[in-house]
């Protein structure tokens, strides 16, 4: 986990997130805190993690989502590098 990342301000956002009960909940939280455009940037990189787990190759995604190139790659970075924060939420929505 990134260091600079883990503040008590990150904390009460998460702790936040974690109580909201339902998608009609998210919608209206996450309206309040994000622009239509940071809302919409964080679906894409999700749902381009979603098609990337699935093999779709990235003029595939680019095409589907309109996500660019650097994007897909940042993602794709993410899902080998990082802190299998994507494997972990896809795997739950699976099962």
């Amino acid at each position: 986990m990134n260091k600079k990342l883990k503040t008590e301000a990150v904390d009460s956002l998460f702790d936040a997130i974690l109580c909201l009960k339902d998608r009609e909940e998210c919608y209206r939280f996450f309206e309040d805190l994000c622009t239509v455009n940071e809302l919409l940037s964080l679906s894409q990189r999700f749902e381009v993690a979603s098609m990337l787990k699935n093999r779709r190759t990235y003029l595939e995604i680019a095409e589907k989502t309109g996500a660019s190139t650097a994007t897909i790659s940042r993602v794709n970075r993410s899902l080998n590098y990082g802190n299998d924060g994507y494997d972990m939420v896809l795997r739950r929505l699976d099962g």
